[in-house]
Parts: C-alpha cells; structure tokens; sequence
C-alpha cells in the first residue's frame, strides 16, 4: 500500500503560509468594568457552568484583567451566599 503524504505541510511537519487556520470567534466585551461586582448575579451566572465552575478564558473570550476580576467577584459572591 503506498504512503500517504501530506503535501501541505512541509518537511518538519509545520502549516505552510498559505494554509492558515481560522481564528477562534471572541464574544466582544459588552459591560464596563463596574458590571463586574458581585451583586449582578445575573451577569455572573453566564460565566458559571452547572456545576457551578468559573468558565476558563479559552471559553469566555475575556481579556486577563476581565478575567481575574470576574473570578474575584464569583468568589466573593459565592460568599455573601448569592451564588452557589
């Protein structure tokens, strides 16, 4: 049986330039940075799973700084008892 190849792909096993890969769609950013407070539970619960785990950013699209934000305020309203 003859071997397969893979002619676009170069000899290392590496994407030629022309064959790129289509980026991953990012959901924009739509509420300021004082949305993010433990109180808008409503908020908070979109980035919360079932089981009650923080979406990772591979998930939510999020900048770092949204992101440790929003973990912190999931936190801290776990605690006040608003969110399970």
């Amino acid at each position: 049986m003859p071997r397969k190849t893979n002619s676009d792909r170069n000899s290392r096993g590496r994407r030629t330039t022309t064959e790129r890969r289509t980026p991953r769609p990012r959901p924009k950013v739509d509420f300021t940075i004082d949305a993010l407070e433990p109180k808008n539970v409503n908020l908070l619960r979109q980035y919360v799973t079932d089981q009650g785990r923080i979406l990772p950013r591979k998930y939510t699209g999020l900048p770092a700084h949204y992101q440790r934000q929003l973990t912190r305020s999931i936190k801290r309203a776990r605690q006040m008892l608003l969110m399970k």
